[in-house]
């Protein structure tokens, strides 16, 4: 079996609603999203000839997704009262809703499923909050 890792990473704030602790505050991270895939048979053609899939490719995939999320406020749909999300968006800050609570463990699925989604055979994805906690996830095959 063949495994190939690529990294990203975006600056993104976040909070967890009814979370008694820190964390249930409005912060920040830098996350890093570590995506490996996985495969037995190399391509034995065309210019990737030797090659799992082109670095490149799932470089900028990752790079794609992760750029949806940069330098925003990522929220748990339901998280926020109206008024509190209409007064940040009259503000003119970037929201980003997600269907999920934001922590790195659900970030590591909700990349782990958008790479599968894209064709890839994913084996794992590992988000870090910081460069010393991270969640990884191994989903579906």
């Amino acid at each position: 079996m063949y495994y190939l890792k690529t990294e990203q990473s975006f600056d993104a704030a976040h909070f967890l609603k009814d979370y008694q602790g820190k964390c249930r505050n409005l912060h920040g991270h830098r996350w890093r999203v570590v995506a490996e895939i996985q495969g037995e048979n190399l391509d034995a053609e065309r210019q990737t000839r030797g090659m799992l899939v082109d670095f490149g490719e799932l470089k900028e995939l990752l790079k794609i997704l992760c750029d949806t999320l940069d330098h925003s406020l990522i929220y748990e749909t339901g998280s926020l009262r109206p008024e509190t999300l209409a007064a940040l968006k009259e503000e003119g800050f970037r929201m980003v809703p997600v269907p999920f609570r934001p922590t790195a463990e659900e970030f590591a699925r909700y990349f782990y499923r958008a790479i599968r989604q894209r064709g890839y055979a994913v084996h794992r994805v590992e988000v870090y909050e910081t460069p010393n906690n991270c969640a990884a996830y191994e989903g579906e095959p």
